[in-house]
């Protein structure tokens, strides 16, 4: 690959992650099935090294930090067993959480006004898009900030879940509005209503409550995810053409939401180290020994190599100020602790790159 690599190229290297101090939230996302988990394990790994405490959330309602790590993580922080650190942390929420959850502290309320209260919430999920989501990731974020970890890194869902999660401030705010409107222009009524179909003693502003309060938190974690002092998003991708696009709508709506983009991750690189160029006068200079089979298998593998040259070539053309890291396919799964390991350190040296599989001590 070193044709397509000039002296004004950043650096292939995720270090500026770990380097940034300042930096508390780090979200990985791309298109599905690139390697969004094995990237957010590993630059975790790293991190870790560097902070006082590090937490990994999935949002993928797919989870699989437990299959990567080989150890079974549900909603509440768990540290992770087998590091040479122990100040990793990992957590499986689901993208939206139990009416019970949502309505949160019901305690001062008549059960039947506890009751009404969720009741509102369950409706209301229903009838605005989106909404039940918002509201879990509020409750989420209110909870993660109350564990003080020095660093969080999101591995989530594929890029159209991603956007939405980037889009709740908007949704909590039309949700208000909504509420606001009915209020106004329904006072006498909503209690009525509310009674006729469960809400009990709970009132709109009951509901009102809540929702801002929510609001609040999104709108606080929004203003932190602009910063680009505290907040980054590691975008993932693959050497082919549907990966590229969805990368480049991916960067192109994270700018759009002012959040701070400048490394991606490209996984599954046949000779990272080398072009087509080099495996080409390998290949004519050893022709004349190889087997009919051995020709195939190589002619495969060198068109293989040439098609994904060219989309690294287009990756490192539109995003010659990002620090674009291209990681080797192996011949074999990274899976279980040793093996997160050993890949993170490739995220950090470009050198050690040109590798068939990692070496791990037992």
């Amino acid at each position: 690959m070193a044709a397509l690599v000039t002296e004004d190229t950043l650096e292939s290297s995720l270090r500026n992650l770990v380097d940034q101090e300042s930096l508390q939230w780090i979200f990985v996302g791309g298109k599905g099935g690139v390697g969004k988990t094995t990237t957010s394990c590993c630059v975790a790994i790293q991190m870790a090294r560097a902070r006082e405490s590090v937490l990994v959330i999935s949002t993928d309602p797919a989870h699989n930090l437990s299959d990567a790590f080989g150890q079974k993580f549900t909603k509440d922080p768990t540290l992770v067993n087998g590091l040479d650190v122990k100040n990793l942390y990992c957590m499986e929420v689901e993208p939206t959480m139990d009416v019970e959850d949502l309505a949160g502290e019901t305690e001062g309320m008549s059960s039947e006004a506890a009751d009404g209260l969720k009741n509102m919430f369950a409706d209301m999920s229903t009838s605005i898009p989106g909404v039940d989501e918002a509201m879990s990731f509020a409750e989420l974020m209110k909870m993660v900030q109350v564990m003080n970890f020095s660093c969080i890194i999101f591995d989530t869902a594929p890029t159209g879940h991603t956007l939405r999660l980037l889009s709740f401030p908007t949704i909590m705010d039309k949700a208000l509005t909504k509420i606001m409107a009915l209020k106004d222009k329904f006072a006498g009524a909503l209690g009525q209503f509310g009674a006729m179909f469960g809400a009990g003693g709970a009132s709109p502003d009951d509901l009102m409550g809540k929702l801002e309060q929510m609001r609040d938190i999104i709108n606080k974690v929004n203003d932190q995810f602009k910063d680009p002092e505290r907040t980054t998003f590691v975008c993932v991708c693959i050497p082919e053409f549907l990966s590229l696009y969805e990368t480049e709508r991916l960067v192109q709506e994270l700018t759009k939401f002012e959040i701070d983009t400048h490394n991606i991750v490209v996984n599954q690189v046949l000779f990272p180290n080398k072009d087509i160029g080099d495996l080409q006068k390998w290949y004519e200079s050893e022709e004349a020994t190889l087997s009919g089979e051995a020709k195939s298998i190589i002619c495969k593998t060198m068109s293989r190599k040439r098609m994904q040259d060219k989309y690294i070539g287009q990756i490192l053309d539109l995003y010659e100020d990002f620090h674009v890291v291209l990681m080797p396919l192996l011949d074999h799964e990274v899976r279980g602790v040793p093996l997160l390991q050993a890949f993170s350190e490739l995220l950090m040296d470009p050198d050690a790159r040109e590798v068939n599989s990692l070496q791990v001590e037992n």
